[in-house]
């Protein structure tokens, strides 16, 4: 029961999801990612961890987003209870929407970006979600927070929001992982705790940790 956004930024090489439901702690379920695997999304009415670990899995071995969400879904008798999403490491994108998922269930899909969602308050949440995206200009996290704002505005889950995350991955930085699990006002706090990640003296710290590309940072007070 959630609305979900993956995307990839070729020019920073940057990968990132969002996601809110009107349940509880939607990023440690639905969200995963990293540089070396891309991203996935796994959500549902009985949703599986398992499937946006294994779609990982399989595209770090080099098969394409597509391949590797129907092997992983095409395993699974439970399938028809599930949704998934995911985004390969050179920017393809792929879902799979179970025949049970709760109305209205769906997605949407661009160049290097992939909407999913399912008890939605109608098809104009995935279509907002999108658009939301592809219209804001700007670094890949701002955008993703555009996308949820625009599918909440155009109605989002059908019973309110209580939870939000963003997950922003690349190698040259370290992963922004960002997590609201309960909230009566989720995506505002989500915002909140962006602003306050990237700005100040968190962002400065954040500066001088390793990444995939510098795995040997150790100068704190690098410039």
């Amino acid at each position: 029961m959630t609305i979900s956004i993956l995307a990839f930024d070729q020019e920073t090489g940057t990968y990132g999801g969002a996601a809110a439901t009107g349940s509880l702690c939607v990023g440690g379920w639905v969200l995963r990612g990293d540089p070396e695997s891309g991203m996935s999304a796994s959500q549902g009415s009985l949703p599986s961890t398992l499937w946006g670990t294994a779609v990982l899995d399989r595209m770090k071995r080099g098969e394409d987003a597509e391949t590797a969400v129907a092997a992983v879904t095409g395993a699974d008798a439970g399938r028809a209870e599930r949704q998934l999403a995911a985004l390969d490491p050179g920017g393809g994108t792929a879902h799979f929407t179970g025949q049970n998922s709760i109305p209205t269930a769906g997605a949407r899909s661009a160049r290097h970006v992939v909407v999913t969602g399912n008890l939605l308050a109608s098809e104009d949440v995935l279509d907002a979600g999108l658009s939301g995206f592809t219209g804001t200009n700007g670094a890949l996290d701002a955008r993703l927070l555009a996308a949820l704002a625009a599918a909440a505005g155009a109605g989002g889950d059908s019973r309110g929001l209580q939870s939000a995350a963003l997950l922003v991955v690349a190698r040259k930085r370290p992963p922004l992982t960002l997590r609201v699990d309960l909230s009566e006002d989720p995506l505002a706090a989500l915002t909140e705790l962006h602003r306050r990640a990237t700005n100040g003296p968190y962002a400065d710290w954040v500066r001088h940790v390793p990444t995939l590309d510098d795995p040997e940072r150790g100068d704190p007070y690098a410039p």
